[in-house]
């Protein structure tokens, strides 16, 4: 018994001396390029979009949208100062004139939404 206690002790100690190895884990893709999706190829695009152009076309096929996003931050500057000026009554109303125009903003984008996916394919 002792013996078996002598000839475990070092098989331990070289165990725990040993480095750990882990096996080399691999990326499920490349982070350079975007991923591959079977059966899908985007469209090619022809030049990449500036922000004035993506927001001039996306504009053009929602106008509500950022007619609502104005009311809304227009609404909001006003009620504000309203506010801040102690006319507690004004001040409400525009705050729920606020809210009418979030919940209008809201539904343009629900309706730009479901008109885009309904829209036949091309």
């Amino acid at each position: 018994m002792a013996a078996e206690a002598a000839t475990a002790a070092p098989a331990v100690a070289e165990r725990a001396a040993s480095p750990a190895v882990l096996p080399a884990v691999s990326a499920p893709f490349d982070f350079s390029r975007p991923p591959v999706i079977e059966g899908f190829s985007p469209p090619p695009r022809l030049k990449e979009e500036t922000f004035k152009e993506k927001f001039m076309r996306k504009t053009t096929e929602n106008p509500f949208v950022p007619i609502g996003c104005l009311g809304t931050a227009g609404a909001l500057l006003y009620g504000l100062r309203a506010f801040h000026q102690g006319k507690t009554r004004q001040s409400q109303l525009l705050m729920r004139g606020r809210i009418f125009a979030q919940g209008f903003t809201v539904v343009a984008l629900v309706v730009g939404v479901l008109g885009t996916a309904l829209k036949p394919k091309q």
